[in-house]
Formats: C-alpha cells, sequence, structure tokens
C-alpha cells in the first residue's frame, strides 16, 4: 500500500474518531440526502450496483464521491467490520482526503 493511500485510511481514521463520519449504505445515503456529507468515498471493491447508485446519488446532490481503497482498509481504520462506503461531514477532513487522493490512488467519479 502507498504512503499516499495510508495517509487517506489515517485521515478516515481521525475523521470517525472526531464522529464527523457515518459509514454503510443507509446512513452514508442518509447524510447524502440531508446535506450534511462533503465527501463520499466507495470502496473500489463495491459491487457495480453500489457505486452506481451512488454515483448518481452524489451526481444528483452534487457531493464530491470518489472510489477508494478496499473494503476491509476502510472498516478496519474505521473501527469496524467491512466497509462499502462511508460519507465525511467535515469539509476539512474531506479536503485533505480528496487532497491525498489526488497525489495517488482513487478515482473522481466526474458523472455524465
Amino acid at each position: 500500500m502507498s504512503d499516499n493511500n495510508n495517509k487517506v485510511l489515517n485521515l478516515i481514521g481521525l475523521a470517525t474518531r472526531a464522529g464527523r463520519t457515518v459509514s454503510g449504505e443507509f446512513s452514508t445515503e442518509k447524510a447524502v440526502k440531508s446535506g450534511k456529507a462533503c465527501l463520499v468515498i466507495v470502496s473500489e471493491e463495491a459491487s457495480d450496483n453500489t457505486r452506481k447508485k451512488f454515483a448518481n446519488m452524489c451526481t444528483y446532490y452534487q457531493v464530491p464521491i470518489w472510489f477508494f481503497g478496499k473494503k476491509d482498509e476502510l472498516g478496519h481504520h474505521m473501527g469496524k467490520e467491512m466497509r462499502a462506503s462511508l460519507a465525511v461531514l467535515d469539509e476539512g477532513f474531506a479536503r485533505a482526503m480528496v487532497k491525498q487522493m489526488n497525489i495517488n490512488g482513487g478515482s473522481k467519479y466526474e458523472g455524465q
């Protein structure tokens, strides 16, 4: 795993400990629809269905979405089981994660 991937995962861990993330399909969806999500991260291993669902939702609600990391990595850094999706509820954390993913790893969904 590259250093920058580790930085993103560590930021996810920090944001989680600060109470600034939600994870799991239902909570992530709720955060997007309620306007609380600053960033959505969906695992690169998520099913096509999940990827499409969140891509469409985030495009509609104008929330940046990135495909990044493996389910067990995301879950591990959040202190949970495997996670296919999470929302970051803090602009500062979101910006820091996007910066790291831009440098190396993750793919931003650009929408249609």
